[in-house]
Order: structure tokens, then sequence, then C-alpha cells
């Protein structure tokens, strides 16, 4: 499901956006086309930029760990402890 929220539903909105454009009345072909791609498109967007946020939570969690491992050992993680 998360999937198809994420890849399949911006691509389902781009293909029908298309299909408007070229199937509908010259009354809506236009304004149904920008709809459906400017929606298809958001829905990417808002997906990436969740997935950006998300990452920088990680990120944190990760240098909060290299901190208490600086503070039990004396060091860092990657470095080779000081004889």
């Amino acid at each position: 499901m998360l999937r198809f929220v994420r890849y399949g539903l911006p691509i389902l909105l781009i293909v029908a956006g298309f299909v408007l454009l070229f199937a509908a009345p010259d009354s809506t072909r236009y304004e149904g086309f920008s709809m459906c791609v400017g929606a298809g498109l958001a829905i990417w967007l808002l997906n990436w930029l969740f997935r950006i946020g998300a990452a920088g939570d990680r990120e944190r969690d990760d240098e909060q760990a290299a901190r208490d491992y600086l503070a039990a050992h004396g060091h860092w993680p990657d470095e080779k402890p000081k004889p």
C-alpha cells in the first residue's frame, strides 16, 4: 500500500492527465490535464519531502549514538583507541 501511495498514485494521476489531454472535449482538455498532472506531482513532492525529513531523524539518532559511545569509551566510534 505504501508503494502505491508513494509511486503508483502520482503515476496514475499523471497518466490520467495525459488521457484527458487527448480524449477530453476542448472545453475541459487543458484544465483536466493541468489538474491531474499537478496533483500527481504534488503527491510525489510531498512524499519526497517527507522522506528527506525522516532521513534527518535517523541522522540525529546516529549522532546521538556516537556521542553516547564517546562518553562511555573516551573516543569516537570511528577512531582507534588511544594507547
